[in-house]
């Protein structure tokens, strides 16, 4: 047991006044290096929250699991954060088999009580990403029916480590909304230094049939800064469905080179009540804004207004977002989680970011 500058354009608002008014309160680090049951605590890439306990999955593939995590907080602040469980993906079941699980996030389904999983795959290796659900003790008990053009081979062109990255429980519970990071090759560029459409699809899945029902676009902001070493990215790294048609979802933006500032952390409030459905469109480059409109976004926070508050003075590789409890006052929390990279690339954190809602 062990004691976390935005362009406008038609689809993208920057307001005074903000729909939902999002404030800092605190950070945790779970220390590097840390083990449990034999198992190094990182990669954190997922977080969800069952009323009770926190959860948050690890994107070993060579190790597929999760951790059950005890987030106690006081008078608004995280007091402490106890590792209390490891649960292991049993991939004994021949869908798993065929599956690369590079676990991306993860979802409580408080009706069933079962957990659900988005993995991206392994484009170059051909596997196709997959959605599956689990029991409480990581026993497979079923899975999803993706779209073909999302499966590794298809002729749009999934990108490699770029697919089922964001995945959140809808707001009446009877299904789920999944969102790839970056967009297929079919779909349009990557994000550039520049403004480009870039778009990604979120996906809406029922619960019961398992099959996808509705879909939408949502377009990618630019990178955020010049890098100083050959890499950059910008992508869609978590989404919290909070009503109907309406979405929180963070992009992850980073710059090699640039130290503690490579990563630029943004938090949207989407609204897709006039987004035009996708799911049977085969190839979006060419199309949007013109044959297809987006979801509206408007930037509620960016993280880097925080960084100095933050241990370590960084914002570091957030990936999961998921809400808490109630706090004091009777406004909603709302946590963040980064991936640590197991420090693969460079010195990383397991944090942990508690912000407020105050108006939700």
């Amino acid at each position: 047991m062990l004691l976390l500058l935005v362009s406008s354009c038609k689809t993208t608002k920057v307001s005074k006044e903000p729909a939902l008014e999002i404030s800092y309160l605190d950070n945790y680090i779970i220390p590097a290096g840390i083990m449990l049951d034999n198992t190094e605590i990182g990669g954190l890439s997922g977080i969800t929250y069952n009323g009770t306990s926190f959860f948050a999955v690890s994107d070993q593939a060579s190790q597929p699991r999760f951790y059950e995590l005890d987030i106690q907080l006081k008078t608004a602040k995280i007091d402490t954060i106890v590792i209390k469980n490891l649960i292991k993906i049993n991939d004994s079941a021949d869908f798993l088999k065929n599956t690369r699980l590079d676990l991306e996030d993860i979802a409580y389904n408080s009706i069933s009580n079962n957990f659900i999983f988005s993995t991206e795959g392994n484009v170059n290796a051909k596997k196709d990403p997959a959605i599956f659900v689990t029991d409480k003790n990581g026993n497979y008990k079923s899975h999803y029916q993706i779209p073909t053009y999302f499966k590794a081979d298809s002729p749009q062109k999934p990108r490699h480590n770029g697919l089922f990255e964001g995945l959140s429980l809808s707001s009446d519970k009877k299904g789920i909304w999944v969102a790839n990071e970056l967009p297929l090759e079919a779909d349009g560029p990557k994000s550039k230094l520049y403004r480009t459409k870039s778009p990604v699809r979120f996906t809406y899945f029922d619960n019961v049939s398992k099959q996808p029902q509705k879909q939408f676009a949502y377009r990618l902001e630019p990178i955020d800064k010049v890098p100083l070493m050959p890499f950059s990215v910008n992508g869609l790294s978590g989404i919290l469905n909070y009503k109907p048609d309406n979405f929180l979802v963070l992009e992850r933006s980073f710059s090699a080179g640039r130290g503690k500032k490579a990563n630029t952390i943004l938090l949207f409030n989407v609204n897709a009540e006039n987004a035009t459905s996708t799911l049977k469109i085969p190839a979006l480059e060419g199309k949007i804004e013109k044959e297809v409109q987006p979801a509206e976004k408007e930037l509620v926070f960016n993280f880097k207004k925080i960084r100095k508050l933050l241990q370590g003075k960084t914002v570091d590789n957030i990936e999961g977002i998921c809400f808490g409890p109630k706090l004091p006052n009777g406004n909603q929390s709302l946590l963040v989680i980064a991936d640590n990279n197991f420090n693969s690339f460079s010195q990383q954190l397991n944090q942990i970011i508690l912000l407020e809602i105050k108006n939700l």
